[in-house]
């Protein structure tokens, strides 16, 4: 009989319609399954642990740095003798970068090692290298212009840029926030943070509402704000059928069914009402699904929701549908058998029409003799 999808027992059954058909599992969605769902979901704090601000910034090569070298009185070796009558006894070098190999230069001392250390720890060099020659030596440095520790904001914001990291520490929205914020609304609106060689997203909606994932940026830190419309399909006995935005940037699974109209009340079966989805095989064996008959890293997995048991509205309000779901609602047994019956009584009456019809001819036929 002609339908809109797969009968919800050969879905549950999971037996291949041919041997090119893909392997998947079936989950029945418990509160077990929607706790470990709820703890999957893409934090930034799963991939970036350290939620601590960063370290103090450090000199790196091409920072441009002063040096000011202060003696405990005049005639030593930076300071003359006829100098005591000036405020201070120091003397200002010139600003200077850190070169190529990572140091600096300071009169009558060897190269100081600048790149990777703190303006105390060069300090502390400088004034070590000069104890023998300077009268009591102490030395200040600052960082004038800063071209290595900085923050790259890219993508969809107003003002894309590359700015100095705050020394004080500030958050992922704050550095958002200074390259002029989104341009768009902000529930289809994502951001992804690379760091060290390693990289994950949230949605932007994730860094207003969900404060644990406005962690602090570090030096070196890409921040990449981009749009992505989230989507779903629904199929089947659904009140509507095709594809759905989220409008916003977090919906649950209730919310999908909402948007697609609810359930038809003529043809769908509540207790068959799937979500297509695909995990990571770590998810998936948590979830319970045996992956040895897998090979690929991301198990298909169809989540069953048995909307005959009235407490299951309430899972479908914690569980999260994702991007690319796929809403699949199948028809009651009842629907079918209707279909069967339908398709006999098309068939008789097929046959039995032109017997009636040439019935009728006869009986008129005598009635006019």
């Amino acid at each position: 009989m002609p339908r809109n999808g797969p009968d919800s027992g050969d879905i549950r059954s999971q037996r291949p319609v041919s041997p090119e058909s893909l392997p998947y599992a079936v989950v029945n969605v418990t509160p077990d399954v929607v706790s470990i769902l709820s703890e999957t979901t893409g934090r930034l704090t799963s991939a970036f642990a350290d939620r601590r601000p960063p370290n103090e910034i450090r000199f790196g090569i091409g920072d441009v740095v002063s040096v000011t070298i202060f003696e405990a009185a005049p005639g030593g070796l930076f300071i003359p003798i006829e100098a005591g009558v000036r405020p201070g006894n120091f003397v200002a070098l010139p600003n200077q970068p850190v070169d190529s190999k990572g140091n600096i230069s300071v009169p009558y001392a060897p190269p100081i090692r600048a790149a990777g250390k703190t303006p105390s720890e060069v300090q502390q060099a400088i004034a070590g290298a000069l104890k023998n020659r300077a009268i009591e030596p102490q030395a200040v440095v600052a960082l004038i212009d800063q071209r290595t520790s900085l923050i790259s904001v890219l993508g969809e914001v107003n003002v894309p840029s590359r700015f100095p990291a705050n020394a004080a520490g500030e958050h992922l929205l704050d550095a958002i926030a200074r390259a002029g914020g989104p341009k768009a609304q902000g529930y289809d609106t994502w951001v992804s943070l690379e760091r060290g060689g390693r990289r994950a997203k949230v949605p932007f909606g994730a860094l207003v509402y969900e404060p644990s994932n406005n962690i602090f940026v570090h030096p070196q830190d890409t921040i990449y704000v981009y749009r992505e419309p989230q989507t779903f399909v629904a199929f089947g006995a659904a009140g509507q059928q095709g594809q759905f935005d989220f409008g916003a940037w977090r919906v649950t699974v209730a919310e999908a069914v909402a948007k697609a109209g609810g359930l038809n009340d003529a043809m769908a079966d509540p207790g068959s009402v799937f979500v297509y989805r695909g995990e990571t095989r770590e998810i998936a064996e948590r979830l319970g699904v045996d992956c040895a008959r897998f090979t690929t890293p991301i198990v298909p997995i169809v989540y069953n929701f048995n909307m005959r048991d009235p407490s299951m509205y309430f899972l479908t309000t914690q569980m999260v549908a994702r991007n690319k779901d796929v809403l699949y609602i199948s028809n009651a047994h009842a629907v079918e058998v209707a279909k069967m019956l339908n398709y006999i009584r098309l068939v008789t009456a097929t046959v039995n029409d032109p017997i009636v019809a040439a019935y009728n001819g006869v009986a008129l036929h005598n009635l006019v003799k």
